[in-house]
């Protein structure tokens, strides 16, 4: 099993698993490394400290640990944070309407009063979000994974 640390074209980082490099090539080629932030399949490899299992070796370097931040009880942290912010995502969801592509018309007529004041979100381009800045209308890019917007089984 390969770990790369991987990054899309937005500067996001995350890990991918793969049976080999081989494989992580192929996967990559054909499109199907996406980020899971933002669904960009235009990923690169990031510089990572090759993981050695050398026999006999059976502690690890506290001076790795220290460095790394990772202590025992931090993964339970972290876990909870997760939860938290994927439980924060999906309540943003459900009280936002998707308008689409059709987001920087839609947070327009709202803002000039020729729709219902309400909650929005959808996509817009940087030029659509930088043109709606410059009319007064606050947006945040805010990036949700796909699974997040299907119903849950």
């Amino acid at each position: 099993m390969k770990v790369f640390n991987l990054a899309c074209e937005h500067g996001h980082l995350f890990e991918g698993w793969f049976a080999s490099h081989e494989a992580f090539e192929e996967q990559q080629n054909k499109g199907l490394v996406v980020c899971p932030f933002c669904e960009s399949n235009v990923i690169s490899r990031q510089l990572s400290a090759p993981r050695l299992n050398l026999s006999g070796a059976t502690h690890k370097s506290s001076a790795i640990v220290e460095s790394s931040g990772v202590h025992p009880g931090n993964e339970q942290a972290f876990n909870a944070s997760a939860a938290q912010m994927l439980e924060m995502m999906r309540s943003f969801i459900a009280k936002t309407e998707d308008v689409g592509k059709q987001f920087a018309e839609e947070a327009r007529k709202i803002h000039y009063g020729e729709a219902p004041e309400r909650s929005i979100r959808g996509q817009a381009t940087d030029q659509e979000r930088e043109a709606l800045r410059e009319e007064g209308i606050e947006t945040y890019a805010l990036p949700i994974p796909s699974f997040l917007k299907e119903p849950m089984q």
